[in-house]
């Protein structure tokens, strides 16, 4: 009996070893074609041979340092992705209108930047709905970009924006600014994880966010094309993997 078990599952347990033994070296590989099954993501990053990036910014609260960033981009010839929630679009339309006259991208951060993941398709739509409205009336330029509060999200979320036409954008390096760390704390952090296709978050109204883009930009235009998010993703023909980079077909 002990012979026969054994011949029967000999296959599978030689599998299982070779796995086991590959892990170390394929392990990322192995999740990504296992978990993306059931799985909807966001675009945390982009897989591309270009040198390019995109840099993006929430914004949910205060604009002390709003105009500094607008300077120093005008200055530096780039243009940047903005995220904005509804309630902030509304307290300050004059910055809504000059960062879109200035030639930058919007995106909707939501309307009121709760956790969406918990919210009924039905109230996902409204959110989507009304905050991008908000934008389009003040820009005239469609909203087609979404980034989710506090990264939250799932499936319902995903699926549900992507089906009003939305692309649901994360991001792959974190700069932390919103921690108040320091700006050389900051750029340490950005330039250790920034590569092709990353797309950097930082937030408009972090106490040293203006001076740490200050000093990262001069970086990463040596090595990187700043664009647009709009015009680093793919726009169709395109999977997410399990690890959120977005593959063209």
């Amino acid at each position: 009996m002990f012979y026969a078990i054994n011949k029967k599952h000999a296959f599978t347990i030689f599998i299982l070893a070779i796995i086991v033994m590959l892990s170390p070296i394929l392990g990322s590989k192995i999740v990504s074609t296992v978990s993306t099954k059931n799985r909807s993501l966001p675009i945390y990053s982009v897989d591309t041979d270009e040198n390019k990036i995109a840099i993006s910014f929430d914004c949910a609260w205060g604009t002390e340092y709003t105009d500094k960033l607008l300077e120093l981009f005008e200055k530096e010839n780039i243009k940047v992705t903005f995220f904005m929630v509804e309630f902030w679009a509304k307290k300050h339309p004059d910055f809504v209108k000059k960062i879109s006259e200035m030639g930058h991208e919007i995106g909707t951060h939501s309307s009121t930047h709760s956790y969406m993941s918990k919210m009924s398709e039905e109230n996902i739509v409204k959110e989507l709905n009304s905050s991008s409205k908000v934008i389009e009336d003040i820009t005239g330029k469609k909203v087609n970009l979404f980034r989710a509060p506090y990264g939250d999200y799932n499936n319902r979320l995903i699926d549900t924006a992507s089906s009003l036409g939305f692309y649901t954008i994360q991001w792959d390096v974190d700069s932390l600014d919103w921690k108040d760390i320091s700006k050389d704390e900051i750029y340490n952090r950005v330039i250790k994880k920034t590569k092709n296709g990353s797309i950097v978050l930082f937030h408009n109204n972090g106490l040293h966010t203006v001076e740490a883009v200050e000093k990262l930009i001069p970086y990463l235009k040596e090595r990187y094309e700043i664009v647009p998010i709009g015009e680093l993703i793919y726009k169709e023909n395109y999977f997410v993997n399990s690890l959120g980079v977005q593959i063209k077909k």
